[in-house]
């Protein structure tokens, strides 16, 4: 049901011929747009396109350069975030930033902790409201107001975040890929809580790369495509392929071709693998074959896959690359054998964030470039021009600082760094959450394009449309085992979720 803007009220939020550049890069081009009250307005854009620079000026921690923005129709001017906040503006970024060393109701009440006598900390209020808010979300209740917030998982913390912005006085909530690390059923809570939000009058600027969320749930489309705003449509009249045109400029296939077979000599051979989280782990992954590992959040996934890579330990269990038995004690030791990891958490275990693009992506190869430990510089900025060229990196310059850049492009680029260890095996976690329709496009033909030339990959994935399109054979995992091996061929979502899903659900 459209939410339309009644009688003449100004636009909850309203920016008008909004500017911003960085050096000679223009991020932004004479942007106006308008979120009203009591509406999902879906802002979509491949990475690169400026969604993130407008959430930023809209949450004061960049000012534009030129332009206006306007809540209920009074100008406002953000020197910093608080002010932004004040004015009952609130913005979920894609990477969840929480305190680590404190408590999930810590965060969530950051700056305004209830207080006893003016002074002292009401921990006891504290908590209480922390796991009444919590209860908004049937998962919610499983997460203990006093745990320290940085042992939660991915999914847990990106839930927090969100709880943290439904503070008194919201009247515009911007959400980044909220549910970019949540299971289906988390991200149907989430949706429940937009649309009551929604009821209640909060202006929703949503931006997400899944088309279905974006044509269920928005009441407007929005489309950026560099820095400009391409256009602002109904969503009712909107189907994928129009979405696509409007974000890319052209028509674009999926690109989960798998023209390959897989019929090359076994490369990866892993014999009842078994660490703190997973159990009895036995696979086989042959050159020019991609398996994907599916599984729920918390199945043990990303722990077998870190298991594999050596940065977590096993406590049994025998890994052989090549034929060759491997201990595997260090990504170093992993590396060194010709295996690599594409974590799932760019961020946190894949960058160097105050490091430009050229040592993020060189890193792994120092060694290589660095005869007698002295950079060759010639060869590594040919080197990491080489593979950011074919990962369509876009950045200003390779000395640019990798944290300014999307996160499309951080991802595609943390693939880069690896692709010029030339490994044998590649495990690749979520390798395009967080990613635009194109860049998913770009990902997809270079994973056909790797196995094609006779790599061993093993893909992580969420998307069971994205496991079934480009596998060879699926690994289902529950609860740290292995409940069944199927042939991708013929397999359908039904039976990949009847293997991975609690027997007594």
């Amino acid at each position: 049901m459209l939410h339309p803007q009644t009688g003449s009220k100004p636009p909850r939020l309203g920016f008008t011929g909004i500017c911003k550049s960085f050096g000679v890069v223009k991020a932004l081009r004479d942007v106006s747009l308008d979120v009203r009250a009591g509406e999902v307005l879906a802002l979509m854009g491949e990475n690169g396109a400026g969604k993130s620079t407008l959430l930023k000026i809209m949450a004061g921690a960049y000012h534009a350069d030129q332009g206006a923005i306007t809540i209920d129709g009074v100008p406002q001017h953000f020197p910093t975030p608080l002010h932004a906040r004040k004015a009952g503006i609130r913005v979920v970024y894609q990477e969840p930033d929480i305190v680590p060393g404190t408590t999930v109701a810590e965060n969530i009440f950051i700056g305004e902790l209830p207080r006893r006598a003016g002074r002292l900390v009401d921990w006891k209020r504290l908590n209480e409201d922390a796991a009444q808010l919590l209860s908004t979300f049937r998962f919610g209740q499983e997460i203990d107001p006093e745990t320290i917030a940085s042992d939660l998982t991915p999914a847990k913390r990106q839930m927090v975040e969100i709880l943290r912005s439904l503070r008194q006085g919201l009247k515009v909530l911007a959400l980044d890929e909220p549910t970019s690390s949540l299971s289906e059923a988390e991200a149907h809570d989430l949706f429940d809580l937009v649309r009551r939000l929604r009821a209640d009058g909060v202006g929703i600027l949503y931006v997400s790369h899944r088309m279905n969320e974006i044509l269920g749930l928005s009441d407007r489309v929005a489309v950026l495509r560099d820095g400009s705003l391409v256009g602002v449509r109904e969503a009712a009249e909107l189907d994928q392929p129009q979405l696509i045109s409007m974000m890319v400029g052209r028509a674009l296939d999926s690109g989960m071709r798998k023209q390959r077979q897989a019929n090359g000599a076994t490369v990866l051979e892993v014999e009842g693998l078994t660490s703190e989280d997973v159990t009895d782990i036995s696979f086989t992954l042959r050159a020019g074959e991609v398996v994907g590992l599916a599984g729920l959040i918390g199945a043990g996934r990303t722990e077998l896959s870190k298991a594999l890579f050596g940065a977590l330990p096993r406590r049994s269990g025998r890994v052989r690359i090549a034929g060759q038995d491997v201990a595997l004690r260090s990504p170093r030791e992993a590396v060194d054998a010709g295996l690599v990891y594409v974590p799932e958490e760019r961020k946190a275990d894949g960058l160097f964030l105050e490091r430009s693009v050229m040592e993020n992506a060189s890193i792994a190869i120092l060694r290589r470039i660095s005869p007698l430990r002295i950079i060759r510089k010639k060869e590594e900025r040919r080197v990491v021009t080489e593979y950011t060229r074919r990962m369509r990196v876009k950045t200003p310059s390779l000395d640019q600082w990798i944290g300014k850049l999307s996160g499309g492009n951080q991802q595609k680029l943390i693939l880069a760094r690896w692709l010029a260890t030339h490994p044998r095996v590649l495990i690749l976690d979520e390798p395009t959450r967080g990613i635009d329709v194109g860049a998913k496009a770009d990902v997809y033909a270079l994973i056909d394009e790797l196995a094609a030339a006779g790599a061993a990959i093993l893909l992580v994935s969420s998307e069971l449309p994205e496991i079934l399109g480009l596998s060879d054979r699926i690994i289902c995992l529950q609860a740290g085992r292995i409940t069944a091996t199927l042939d991708a061929q013929g397999a359908s979502e039904e039976a990949v979720l009847r293997e991975i899903m609690p027997r007594h659900l």
